[in-house]
Parts: C-alpha cells; structure tokens; sequence
C-alpha cells in the first residue's frame, strides 16, 4: 500500500511540472482578451515570444488571433482559453507570417478548428519554411518542424466575416504594407480592431513589405474611431489614433530621407550609414532594425526610380 501512494504521489508531482501554465491575459474590451509581448529581439531567451496575442469570445465559440512565438507559449494560450471560458475554439486567425505570431499553431490544430489568413499568407508560409525552420534552434533555442508551420484553411481576400455566435468579427486583407499578408480583425461589438503589426508602439516598425503601401493602410486606418487598438508590438490604445502618430512620422521621414538620398545619386551603403531614425527616443531596437529598414525601402524606392 505504501509503494502504491509513493507512486501516485511520484506521478502527482510529474503531472504538476509537466502541466501547462496559462498565459497571463489581459480584458482590454468586453470578450477581447491580450497577452501583451516583451518588446525585445526575438531571442535564445525570450524563445521568439514577443508578440501580442490573444482570443476573442463569443456566445458560441471563441477566435484565436495569433498563436505566439514558440510551441510552449501556443499551448500556455490556449489553457488561458480554457481557464476562461467553456466555449470551443473555432478559428485560429494567423494575422501574417513572421515566426512571432504563427509557432505556436500547432496547438490548436485538433477537431474542428479552421486556420484562416490572408489569402498570400500560404505561399509566405511555404516560401519562408525551410529557412525559418533551419534558423528556429541557433536564434530562438526552440525545436520547430513543418508541423508547426500551418497554413489557412479559410483565406481572405478582400473582407471575411466570422460569427463566433453574437459577435460577428470582420477581417481584411490589406494590400502590401508590413508584410504583403496582413490581415486585421474588427469586432464590431466593442470597436476594438486588432491591427497586429500594422501598428508598433514602442518597438521601432520592422518593413517586409512597402513602405507606401504601409503608409497608405495608416491612412486609411487613421479616419477610423476605433474605441480599443490592438497593435502587434507594444500597448494596447483606447485613444486612437494617437497610438500610431510616431509610427507614421517615422516611415513618411524615412520615405522622404530615402528619396532625397537617391535624387543626390548616393549609393546604398551611403545612404544606411547617413539616414537617422526619426523620433529616436520613441524606439528601442533602433540598432537591431533601422539600418535594414532604410536598406529596404532603398531598394523600394531605387526600383521606383528606374522603371
């Protein structure tokens, strides 16, 4: 009798650190719940968990936006989901394709769950794999495999509406901007649009895209009275559109930086070594990001400039 306790207590403790920790959450409007990420580097330490993420619920089931940087951080989002709310996953919305919104995938790919994304985000995802994949261990300290990576089995492309029973959310795909597939969520019942990395705060804006086509998308955001802002990196704004204001200051001086820096006939590596980040105390990660930046829209621009 007492080797039978011993193991139950043995298999007790096992059971206890191999559990899953649920994600610490925030409500930030009615059903509309945020992990909000460290603003930092993807890295060995924080194993490529910096983005925001979270889910939205509704009186049928809940959406999934974005599934976090690694695995682990995957599985501890959605015990924060069950801990919530006794309400199925029914979609999991991949907002775009960088590894810190999309890793943690695989957790929820059981059942009846549908993956939905913008309608160029699949052939992102196949296009990026292998090198993604190959890098996941020496830059992030975690163990990923194609498994991981899951593509949409609903695509946008143009707007989508999902009723999550009550609370219908709509989703657009937006033309090239950070990346070339973006995709926001609005939710209608509270005004709360989750703009993911159309919008950085604090953590300087990262261009895999266009740089006019990002600045056109602001534009256009920037008209709307939006009560709660999700951005991809940084707070969560009830006081739109002051959240993005440096951001576009920062592209629309970069634009004109660039263009100014052709029309003189300077190179590129002229052009990286003198183009300053405006608003430089606004920005950390300026040393990690800037120079790249101004290498892409250069190249955005140059090929502008010639044809």
């Amino acid at each position: 009798m007492r080797q039978f306790w011993l193991l139950i207590v043995l298999l007790s403790a096992w059971h206890s650190a191999h559990a899953e920790v649920a994600l610490p959450m925030t409500q930030v409007a009615d059903g509309v719940y945020v992990h909000v990420g460290v603003t930092a580097l993807p890295d060995t330490h924080n194993h490529g968990a910096i983005a925001n993420i979270g889910f939205i619920v509704g009186q049928r089931c809940v959406a999934v936006v974005d599934t976090g940087g690694n695995p682990q951080q995957g599985r501890a989002l959605k015990q924060a989901i069950v801990q919530t709310t006794d309400k199925p996953i029914c979609y999991v919305i991949n907002t775009h394709v960088h590894p810190d919104h999309i890793y943690g995938n695989r957790a929820f790919k059981e059942g009846k769950v549908q993956f939905v994304g913008h309608h160029k985000l699949a052939r992102a995802m196949a296009n990026r794999a292998d090198y993604y994949l190959a890098k996941a261990e020496q830059q992030l300290g975690i163990s990923v495999s194609a498994a991981d990576i899951i593509p949409p089995d609903i695509q946008v492309n143009d707007t989508l509406k999902l009723d999550l029973g009550e609370r219908v959310l709509t989703l657009t795909a937006h033309p090239t901007a950070h990346t070339d597939n973006d995709l926001s969520v609005y939710d209608a019942q509270t005004n709360t649009a989750w703009l993911a990395d159309l919008v950085f705060v604090t953590h300087l804006p990262v261009i895999d895209g266009s740089i006019k086509g990002w600045l056109h998308e602001l534009r256009s955001l920037e008209k709307n009275h939006y009560t709660t802002v999700i951005p991809g990196h940084g707070a969560v704004d009830k006081a739109w559109p002051k959240s993005m204001q440096p951001e576009k200051i920062y592209l629309q001086s970069l634009l004109a930086k660039v263009r100014e820096a052709l029309k003189q006939g300077q190179f590129l590596e002229a052009a990286v070594a003198s183009i300053k980040a405006e608003l430089p105390e606004q920005w950390a990660l300026i040393s990690e990001f800037h120079r790249k930046n101004v290498t892409t829209v250069f190249a955005e621009l140059e090929w502008e400039e010639t044809h």
